[in-house]
């Protein structure tokens, strides 16, 4: 049985694995929180569409750098790569329309579009270098 008195900081890891140790875990882990505190201030009628959107391209960059760092070969490793960056595009395009919906008026966006601009370099960066191998 689990012990119902975790401390939320020990409930964050339960498995002890070599991606929770990639700098692009950690900065995909920040980029997720920063898309859902983005999603939590666009307009109420877009929960079923944008907001959800958003959270699971999100969460889709973050589970597929996890899950792409534990890939048995080199070329399945890529491919959750990929995907990963995939959704970071994804996610950007959804940005610039919710812009163009004027959705993104007094929202700060610096951060998250850090994040964004980091986690397609990194992701890159790991694509590129396992096509060299």
């Amino acid at each position: 049985m689990v012990n119902q008195n975790l401390s939320s900081k020990s409930l964050n890891i339960f498995l002890k694995l070599n991606h929770q140790k990639l700098d692009l875990y950690k900065v995909s882990k920040s980029f997720v929180l920063e898309c859902y505190k983005l999603s939590k201030q666009l307009p109420a009628d877009e929960k079923f569409g944008m907001i959800s959107q958003i959270r699971r391209a999100a969460l889709s960059v973050h589970l597929n750098i996890a899950e792409g760092a534990s890939g048995k070969s080199e070329v399945e490793r890529k491919r959750y790569f990929e995907v990963s960056r995939g959704s970071v595009v994804e996610i950007d395009a959804a940005i610039d329309i919710a812009h163009e919906l004027n959705y993104l008026k007094n929202i700060p966006l610096n951060l998250l579009g850090e994040e964004i601009v980091r986690c397609f370099k990194m992701l890159t960066a790991m694509i590129n270098s396992s096509t060299k191998n």
